[in-house]
């Protein structure tokens, strides 16, 4: 059950409308590491977590994001606001009204899609979509995923203070940026509750393949750290001779049913290439100047793309040319 407290959970004092900053600051409104984002994604973890502490936490934090998404659509509808009265009331000059809602980003789709309301949108325009949440209903990698959210928040956040001078704005986003912190912190703790909390999930890794760091990247840059060094790591670098890892031939394959073997032999037959001919291709009707080699001429081609200009610029003369 919730109820509503017509009061923000933090104060919003905007010093002038700003329809520019208002789309910017939709990315924590709408956009995948917004409020929005955040408050759906903990109270689906919530509704189906099983540990009572976990569940009362999940469901603490989700309903304050709720409260977060309020102050973030609030500054956003204050940004907007002028623009908005201007816009109902249609004071302002043509030119003047599409300049002042035009100002940044998709500040127009706002004013006059949602009558300056906050959208459900990031910064971009872009709609706000279920597929942010990227739960996957086990606490140890749900709240892995729930600490990394609230980092790229917080991140969002500092930028957004970073590009405003409004010392209102600035103060309430800096209170909605801490509490990312104060929520990473108690996400941490529950994950560290966990006795066994890595690797996810019930089932062990393969021992044999869980030390071995693949030095998949090879040559100048090559370093060492304690990432990929030690002993609790067997460096292995990838080379013909020793992949596959496993042993095996390296090859996919499947049993087949008889039916299904003869099929696959008859679609093989019917689709194979004929390397015996050099048919002639659309390549080779239309080449003309810098097409290379074809099936029956060479065409050249530029030395360097500054050739390739001067090239450019003599067909287009010469197609420009009238025969004489």
């Amino acid at each position: 059950m919730f109820m509503h407290n017509k009061r923000l959970q933090y104060t919003v004092r905007v010093a002038e409308p700003n329809p520019a900053l208002a789309s910017l600051l939709l990315e924590q409104f709408g956009g995948p590491d917004g409020e929005l984002a955040a408050a759906m994604r903990y109270f689906t973890q919530g509704l189906a977590e099983d540990d009572p502490g976990r569940k009362d936490l999940l469901l603490d934090i989700a309903t304050e994001e709720l409260s977060h998404l309020e102050v973030i659509g609030s500054i956003v509808a204050m940004l907007n606001k002028g623009a908005k009265a201007s816009l109902t009331e249609a004071t302002m000059e043509e030119a003047e009204l599409y300049m002042s809602l035009n100002a940044g980003g998709n500040s127009h789709t706002q004013s006059i899609l949602y009558g300056g309301g906050p959208a459900l949108t990031n910064s971009s325009g872009v709609p706000w979509t279920a597929a942010y949440i990227d739960s996957r209903g086990d606490p140890t990698c749900d709240l892995r995923s729930n600490i990394a959210a609230e980092s790229r928040a917080k991140i969002v956040y500092e930028r957004l203070i970073n590009i405003t001078d409004d010392p209102g704005i600035k103060d309430a986003l800096g209170f909605l940026m801490t509490r990312e912190v104060a929520h990473q912190k108690s996400f941490e703790k529950a994950l560290y509750s966990i006795a066994d909390n890595f690797p996810p999930g019930k089932l062990p890794g393969v021992e044999k393949y869980a030390n071995m760091y693949v030095n998949s990247s090879q040559g100048e840059g090559d370093m060492t750290g304690p990432w990929n060094e030690g002993e609790q790591w067997e460096p292995f670098d990838p080379t013909a001779d020793t992949v596959p890892v496993d042993g095996g031939d390296g090859l996919a394959s499947v049993k087949l049913s008889k039916h299904e073997t003869k099929d696959a032999e008859l679609m093989v037959a019917r689709l194979q290439s004929d390397t015996a001919t050099s048919p002639v291709t659309g390549a080779d009707l239309g080449a003309g100047p810098g097409a290379g080699k074809t099936s029956e001429e060479d065409f050249g081609g530029a030395a360097d793309m500054d050739d390739a200009k001067k090239m450019a610029l003599q067909m287009s003369g010469a197609a420009g040319r009238k025969p004489s």
